[in-house]
């Protein structure tokens, strides 16, 4: 994948996520960042599963927001700041 679909992805599923979990995105560097560790955590939790990523771009975007999901669900926990839209 180029660095620019890589990018591309990282930046639609962390603005996915922070509109999910905050109610808005973190920002055009931040919504790059969360998805693109998000998109490491969505692998290595669909490997655990036996699953594999087919090059399909829906499919690595929704595997990077389901990452970038569980990413600032974590990051929540260790901060103690709820991360819903009513917040």
């Amino acid at each position: 994948m180029g660095i620019i679909v890589l990018l591309i992805v990282g930046l639609i599923a962390g603005a996915l996520a922070g509109r999910v979990t905050k109610g808005s995105g973190f920002g055009i560097l931040g919504d790059i960042i969360v998805g693109l560790v998000g998109a490491l955590i969505g692998g290595w939790v669909l490997s655990l599963f036996g699953l594999a990523t087919d090059g399909n771009i829906l499919y690595e975007i929704l595997v990077a927001f389901i990452g970038a999901v569980i990413l600032v669900w974590i990051v929540s926990l260790f901060t103690g700041r709820s991360r819903n839209a009513t917040a």
